[in-house]
């Protein structure tokens, strides 16, 4: 009795395996994958093979390398960043919590997404994430503390809520991580505090940096809009209180936390859209990786990621789809699609391997291939 195998073709095909291609396939034997590669290749040594075509991209299942889980609640609204901080993210707190977290984690498993990476705010979403989430990946925790006064008991605090949290990790399960907030919402003596205890302890990080324009400008000259919201959130801090120095013409938000020493823990570095050569560069030689959310980012007014300068200085780069509040939706496949309109002259294969390998870097984990003798997946025929 002959058995015909199945040839699944798709306009990228990426095993996990070096670099995405085009116009590739899988001949797939049963539950067995037989054979993966170019599809002319495939089609000449197993002519018997059925072919079917499924779409766009046959791959490992990609990764939400960034998300507010418990921000699952909130309407989703468009507005310049320093306006939608206080008037969204800050006033909509009291929707953030469980409910939130379980509806935002129903979304990413309905997504296929394969791992995510999680700012978590609230401690109760930490404890079920850590004990509870079938999906793997990384938790932050959030720190939020711009008074440099305060921070040896934020950090204190912070500590002991890690400590207690990381006997809850299961294998295969969520790890914890750390997430000092922003460039300029975390002061400068709390940010070497929680650096190089992350550092020590090996704990992943996330920080958002150079989201929106008006960053850039308080960097540069203390002012701006996002200065003004500033001192409208923290009465008395000074943006040089915050930073422990003043801004000047040549500081960067990354500059900066290189001066602090943070770069050295090897953080995830989120959104990274407003930057100069200089931070590329430097972002390079820490080996820092960097999450883009381009939804966010556009309905942010944040402005396009300059994608193609970090593929050329060999930077990491993986995909997130922020919160429901300004990314619209959990699903990172709606996000990959974002990315190919929003940057119509990148090669679409650079998006497909950042979703899949640049988000597993970042949350640790290990992209599947898809081999010769491997059982085949239904799922690595990504939606349209």
């Amino acid at each position: 009795m002959s058995y015909q195998p199945t040839l699944y073709t798709a306009d990228i095909l990426y095993t996990g395996m070096g670099l995405p291609i085009r116009d590739g396939g899988v001949v797939v034997s049963g539950q067995t994958v037989a054979a993966a590669g170019p599809r002319a290749d495939l089609r000449a040594n197993y002519p018997q093979a059925q072919e079917v075509r499924v779409g766009r991209v046959i791959s490992p299942p990609p990764v939400n390398a960034h998300t507010h889980l418990d921000m699952s609640l909130y309407q989703f609204q468009s507005l310049p960043y320093f306006d939608w901080i206080p008037q969204v993210a800050i006033a909509g707190r009291a929707q953030r919590g469980l409910e939130g977290a379980q509806t935002g984690l129903e979304a990413i498993e309905r997504s296929g997404a394969a791992a995510l990476g999680d700012i978590v705010w609230h401690e109760g979403v930490m404890e079920w994430l850590l004990t509870q989430s079938q999906v793997p990946g990384v938790a932050y925790w959030e720190v939020l503390d711009p008074n440099p006064a305060t921070a040896a008991e934020t950090f204190a605090r912070t500590r002991e809520r890690v400590e207690r949290w990381r006997r809850l990790e299961r294998p295969g399960g969520m790890r914890l991580g750390l997430s000092p907030h922003a460039s300029h919402t975390v002061s400068h003596t709390l940010f070497r505090l929680l650096a190089e205890y992350a550092a020590a302890e090996g704990l992943p990080m996330q920080i958002h940096v150079l989201e929106h324009p008006s960053e850039a400008e308080l960097f540069a000259t203390g002012g701006g809009p996002l200065a003004a919201s500033m001192a409208r959130m923290v009465p008395g801090l000074s943006i040089p209180d915050i930073l422990g120095r003043s801004p000047a013409p040549d500081l960067t938000a990354i500059s900066y936390l290189e001066s602090l020493g943070v770069l050295r823990a090897r953080p995830t570095l989120i959104h990274m859209v407003n930057v100069t050569p200089a931070d590329i560069k430097a972002v390079a030689q820490a080996g820092c990786p960097v999450v883009t959310c381009p939804r966010s980012n556009r309905n942010l007014h944040c402005g396009l990621f300059p994608w193609a300068d970090y593929a050329a200085a060999g930077v990491e780069v993986a995909l997130g789809t922020d919160s429901v509040a300004s990314g619209e939706t959990l699903d990172i496949h709606d996000e990959i699609r974002a990315a190919w309109a929003l940057h119509p002259n990148l090669d679409p294969r650079q998006v497909v391997r950042a979703a899949v390998k640049g988000g597993m870097r970042v949350v640790g984990g290990r992209v599947p291939f898809i081999r010769r003798g491997d059982a085949w997946d239904a799922g690595y025929i990504w939606p349209q």
